[in-house]
């Protein structure tokens, strides 16, 4: 006797209850992202002003953390980070504009602690360098396949000089202990 679903004894899984535990495990990859972030910037260096405060929490995810790399410091709990987050808002405080705070940060510390890096003449070849390479990898699979296609007259199949090989390859095999007699 066959059996069926469900088995003799089971009772079902009502079809409401089957659909809520789908959802919730494909949904639950997707609560991290719900989340707010987490930024390392501490109560004690938060402005009084909120429109200073804005202002120092938009630059300070525009600026890289020295150590962490590629973070922001606005994101990195590292001591350097903390210190460029003062940094900012004291600048912001001496009423520096944005512009400002940034091109002395860039000055102290380089182009590198932009986290989006300006397109300028010096910088150029490293922008352009991903296009560089596509093109000589496109050149390179061009020539390899005009290298590997004959050119139009030269026929596909072997040679006759490689025939009469193979005819002899062939025939010795067929001529060795062990091997298929024609």
């Amino acid at each position: 006797m066959r059996q069926t679903w469900p088995l003799p004894g089971r009772r079902r899984m009502p079809a409401a209850l089957m659909l809520a535990v789908l959802m919730l495990g494909l949904a639950a990859p997707a609560v991290p992202l719900l989340a707010p972030p987490a930024f390392a910037v501490q109560p004690d260096e938060v402005l009084r002003d909120p429109k200073l405060e804005r202002r120092a929490r938009a630059l300070s995810a525009e600026l890289r953390c020295m150590v962490c790399q590629n973070q922001s410091i606005d994101d990195s709990d590292a001591p350097l980070a903390r210190d460029l987050r003062l940094l900012v808002r004291e600048r912001l405080v001496a009423g520096d504009s944005d512009r400002q705070v940034r091109d002395f940060m860039v000055s102290r510390y380089g182009e590198f602690v932009l986290l989006r890096p300006v397109m300028s003449w010096r910088n150029a070849l490293l922008w352009a360098t991903p296009v560089i390479v596509l093109v000589l990898g496109a050149l390179a699979v061009v020539v390899a396949r005009r290298r590997s296609v004959p050119p139009p007259g030269e026929p596909f199949g072997l040679s006759p000089e490689e025939e009469a090989h193979l005819r002899r390859l062939v025939g010795e095999d067929d001529a060795a202990p062990g091997g298929r007699a024609s």
